[in-house]
């Protein structure tokens, strides 16, 4: 799955060891750009700890990740992990410039005092 959105805060980094050997964890929260913006936290392990750390608050990511729920203890606890993070790039094409040329304007025609003037009582000039 793929997510875009607003870098909103970086979260403490988390250390810790295993029977597999060290690891380290990191929490990644971005807000989507819908209508109705979605905050979302991503986990960060190891190698992603890094790449997140290369985002700044404000900058539009997008990132590759994967859902996945576990029972403990009868709760169920849902992580969205990211294994893939990069900078958004504008999905707008630059504007390029043309030179076209423009009829040259008519001068509007003079008006009088009688423009204005009408005999119905009315104010409105038509």
């Amino acid at each position: 799955m793929e997510i875009v959105g607003k870098v909103v805060q970086l979260g403490t980094l988390i250390e810790g060891s295993s029977p597999r050997g060290p690891w380290t964890k990191q929490e990644l929260i971005i807000e989507t750009i819908e209508q109705y913006p979605k905050k979302v936290c991503l986990l960060c392990w190891n190698e992603r700890v890094k790449d997140a750390n290369n985002f700044f608050v404000g900058q539009t990511i997008k990132a590759q990740i994967s859902i996945e729920s576990r029972e403990f203890n009868g709760k169920w606890y849902t992580d969205v992990r990211a294994f893939r993070l990069e900078p958004e790039q504008p999905t707008e094409q630059p504007v390029q410039q043309t030179n076209v040329q423009m009829p040259p304007q008519q001068p509007l025609p003079p008006m009088n005092d009688d423009y204005f003037a009408s005999d119905n009582g009315d104010d409105l000039p038509f």
